[in-house]
């Protein structure tokens, strides 16, 4: 879900390539284009009772939803029961990156952030460049964003939770003026009136294509109402407007080649969305991909229904 401003720790960077692999890097996790990843993927030496555990997060992905909400509690159950150390956080947080990709039930993200608040509690890590270490952010973001319950007896857990916060109230005053693909440019702040949804999102993201019809039913299914989204890409148009062209998008697609859009909302993981009520008041957000049951819930929020 979240790449630290003072780069990875070594236990997230494993994490993250065990999971989605050296060649394709997406969804919630970094927002490292796949061309970024040169290294090889290291070589861990995982114990007999972890390689089963790898290997289902390796395939986590591929299930349908209904046995992937089953198997990521039962992950978190069996990574709970391992010895602490580097492994437990390194796959307890890997879990953690993928149980939100979708709606897998309150009672697996509570068991997969229970499982993270133990390793941690276990095994605490060092801030990174006098940051909170990923690990507890990742936890944080769980606690307010996907409203489970977890504690961990560490400052770096209360200054995660208090980042959050000023982040959100960073994107409440956020606004910026970007391109779309045809040439019109759009601000923020002058869609007042409207119920905005800003989504981050790129082309090569898995979650991020996933979400994208049920996006598009979504914009049909309440434009006259006011609805207004606003996809933002950091790519160039070159490799944008074939993709949107050929998935047949209807809603605004902006360009943001200069990221300035992704530093103001702090998105270091993707997808992520925003949904602005008429009064421009932030009142639903996403820290990962949605089905469109959730993006009904939120638009609620927003007086859409």
């Amino acid at each position: 879900m979240r790449q630290p401003t003072g780069g990875l720790s070594a236990i997230v960077r494993l994490g993250l390539i065990l999971i989605f692999g050296a060649v394709e890097i997406g969804g919630a996790a970094l927002l490292l284009a796949p061309s970024m990843l040169s290294a090889q993927r290291p070589q861990i030496a995982w114990t007999d009772q972890e390689k089963p555990i790898v290997q289902a997060l390796h395939g986590l992905r591929s299930q349908p939803d209904d046995a992937r909400a089953r198997q990521t509690k039962q992950l978190a159950l069996d990574i709970r029961a391992l010895p602490s150390g580097d492994h437990k956080l390194t796959l307890a947080n890997g879990l953690a990156n993928l149980s939100t990709e979708g709606d897998f039930g309150h009672e697996a993200l509570q068991e997969v952030a229970t499982t993270l608040a133990a390793a941690l509690t276990e095994h605490p890590v060092p801030e990174e460049n006098g940051q909170p270490a990923e690990p507890y952010l990742e936890l944080a973001q769980l606690v307010r964003y996907e409203h489970v319950q977890a504690s961990v007896d560490s400052p770096q857990m209360g200054r995660s939770m208090a980042q959050l916060e000023a982040d959100d109230q960073k994107r409440q005053q956020a606004d910026f003026t970007l391109t779309d693909l045809q040439g019109k440019s759009w601000t923020l702040k002058s869609l007042q009136g409207k119920v905005v949804l800003v989504n981050f999102w790129a082309t090569w993201c898995p979650p991020c294509r996933k979400e994208m019809p049920d996006l598009d039913a979504l914009y049909k299914q309440f434009q006259k109402q006011g609805l207004v989204i606003l996809a933002i890409s950091d790519e160039d148009a070159g490799k944008v407007k074939p993709f949107i062209t050929g998935k047949g998008i209807t809603y605004t697609v902006l360009l943001d080649p200069g990221r300035k859009a992704n530093t103001l909302f702090n998105v270091m993981g993707i997808p992520k969305t925003f949904i602005y009520d008429r009064n421009g008041k932030l009142v639903a957000e996403s820290i990962d991909m949605r089905t469109r049951k959730q993006f009904l819930e939120m638009l609620a929020q927003a007086g859409l229904q």
